[in-house]
């Protein structure tokens, strides 16, 4: 049953993403669990003007990671917003993919906190980037219909 639920949820986010920032930014989910989500995402494209992936292209990938990781914990018919992320950045990356691997720390009734440790193709930390999502009960009329689980990033 969680597994039925689980590939639910990221088909949901997958056809939800067409158009958004993680679909601009060439960002694809490998692995899915309300434990663990794992995802890549190309250097080419989202880097700053020195070449080097940009900062915030790291913490985009974050929170989508994240974010996707605690929708699968809050359940059916819960949503999960973002409401605080840090980001600690160890070295540059100029090409290749990079890969984000979320850990979850917390995960409550009401709160979630994910470690997500993103590498590069050599396997070296590039980022250590930590998220807190807030989860909600779906509230009709008051939050936009989005995919099951919902999404801050």
């Amino acid at each position: 049953m969680e597994q039925d639920y689980t590939l639910q949820v990221v088909q949901a986010y997958q056809a939800a993403s067409k158009g958004t920032l993680a679909d601009r930014m060439g960002i694809t989910i490998v692995e899915a669990s309300a434990e663990c989500v794992v995802g890549t995402m190309p250097v080419a494209g989202n880097i700053q003007p020195y070449g080097l992936l940009h900062g915030g292209a790291s913490c985009v990938l974050a929170e989508t990671l994240g974010s996707l990781a605690s929708a699968l914990h809050a359940g059916p018919d819960r949503i999960t917003v973002g409401i605080e992320i840090s980001a600690t950045h160890h070295r540059a990356a100029t090409d290749g993919l990079v890969t984000g691997v979320t850990s979850l720390l917390y995960g409550g009734r009401t709160v979630t906190t994910h470690e997500i440790v993103i590498t590069n193709e050599a396997g070296r930390r590039v980022c250590t980037s930590r998220l807190t999502c807030m989860l909600m009960d779906r509230v009709p009329n008051r939050v936009p219909k989005a995919a099951p689980g919902g999404d801050s990033g």
